[in-house]
Order: C-alpha cells, then structure tokens, then sequence
C-alpha cells in the first residue's frame, strides 16, 4: 500500500513546490519596476468603479433604488476583473513559457493554474477593501454570507476551466486571443455589473442568470450586501434551478480539463 502512495504523493508534492515558485514569481514580477507596486492590484478595480459610478450613478442616475449600489457596483466590478484576469494572463502563459516547457518535463497544468492562485490572491486582497466599504454603508449582512467561500471556489473553479481551455487553444490558434477579447467584451454587457437586474426584462432576466458568472456575481451581493438582490431562486422560485449554472460550471471544468490534457503532450512541438 506504501509502494502505491508514495510516488502519487511525490507526484503532486513536485507539483506544489512547482506551483509555489511559479505564483511567488509571478507575484513579485507582476509590478515590477512600478512605483506604486503591489497597490495597483486594489487600485485598478477602485478606478473602474469610480469611472463608473459616476457615469452611470451620478449622471445616468441606474440603481437609485437599489440599497447600498455604490458598494453592490464595487462588488460587481472586483469579480468580474478577477474572471478578467486570470483569463487573459492564462490564454499566453503556456506560449510565454516555451523555453521552460521545451527543457524541462513537468506537469503543463501548474503555468495555467499558477496564474489562477496568482490572481486569486489579488482577489482576496480586494475583497478585502470591499468588505471595508460594506461595514462602513452599513450594509446587510446575514447568514447567507457563510455561502462565500463556496461562491469564491465557483468562480475560481469557472474562471480556472476555461483559462484551461483557452491557453491550450492560444497554442495552435492565436486568432483565439482576439476572439476572446470580443466574447468577454459582449460578456461584461451580458452579466449585471454595471446595471441591477430589475431593469431588464424578466424573461431575459432568467436567461442571463444561469450564467455562472452572473449568478455568482448576484448571490454575493445577496450575501454580503442586500437581501433585495435579484437572484436565481427569486426569479424561479426554487433553489434547484442551481442546478443549471453548477452543472455548466462541472461540464466547462471537465470538457477543458480533458482538452488540456489531451493537447498538453504536444506543447513542446506546437510553441
């Protein structure tokens, strides 16, 4: 039974210490040279959700009735730039990392994942200043922010399958990276960041919430800000139409996980 465990614990023991590295220095070379360093990682989000909020709160006047909307915009914003960025970073690492791959064998999976944990730990960061923002607007927090951590693992599950996906494509098709700037673009739109739920109809509504990333997006602002968030179980009037955007989140992992594995024995040949 030893003889079965301890190459499997090597295996992966190999993986971690990979992984480690590889997030510690893309961390450290991420603002290399900027002056400000580590602080554009919570500067980012808090410039777009500034753009934003006065354009559309101040001069469009969206979301006047919608309790706490400056910090529910915030919220919004600072997930959907972490789906952002960990796909974006993801779709050129494993062509970025030629030389390392042609050299030295190694599991291909860790570049994509080290760009997920790298990223996941801006996140956190920025959550962290939103989580400052709530308690200070007094927002409602109830027992259903206990479901956060479960919601994070979704989104990093969601945006780790796909990054899975598009770095393999980006290895034999480059058009990919521009395909996927136009589907993120017309996603953004899509899913109800910059805008509440109530103002779209309630028949597209339903259909834009299966969505991984929008009902993610909609059950932390339920969670952490306003009980009066639009979310799937109001729409539906039931908890198991959950079901639907899990199960696409399980199928993208799978179907990407299988792709990647698939190409990754070639990427030495193909970058």
């Amino acid at each position: 039974m030893l003889i079965v465990k301890a190459p499997f614990l090597q295996r992966y023991r190999y993986s971690l210490i990979l992984l480690r590295q590889m997030v510690i220095t893309d961390f450290k070379l991420r603002y290399q040279g900027s002056v400000l360093g580590y602080v554009w990682s919570l500067l980012k989000p808090l410039v777009l959700f500034a753009i934003l909020y006065v354009v559309f709160v101040n001069f469009l006047k969206i979301g006047a009735d919608v309790p706490n909307f400056p910090v529910y915009l915030l919220l919004g914003v600072v997930i959907w730039s972490y789906f952002v960025e960990v796909t974006n970073q993801s779709i050129r690492s494993i062509v970025e990392r030629d030389e390392l791959i042609r050299k030295i064998n190694f599991p291909r999976y860790v570049i994509v994942l080290s760009s997920a944990v790298s990223s996941l730990i801006n996140l956190l960061l920025n959550l962290l200043v939103v989580g400052i923002f709530i308690l200070a607007t007094h927002a409602h927090i109830g027992l259903s922010a206990l479901w956060t951590p479960l919601l994070i693992l979704e989104l990093f599950i969601i945006s780790l399958s796909i990054s899975f996906f598009v770095s393999a494509l980006y290895v034999r098709f480059r058009d990919i990276i521009y395909i996927w700037e136009v589907l993120l673009q017309a996603a953004f739109y899509a899913t109800p960041i910059i805008y509440p739920l109530n103002l779209v109809p309630e028949a597209y509504a339903k259909v834009l919430l299966l969505s991984p990333m929008a009902q993610i997006i909609q059950d932390l602002r339920y969670a952490l800000i306003t009980p009066e968030t639009i979310t799937l179980a109001h729409l539906y009037h039931t908890g198991w139409v959950y079901l639907v955007p899990l199960s696409i989140t399980i199928l993208t992992a799978v179907v990407a996980a299988l792709y990647f594995r698939h190409h990754a024995r070639y990427f030495a040949e193909d970058v």
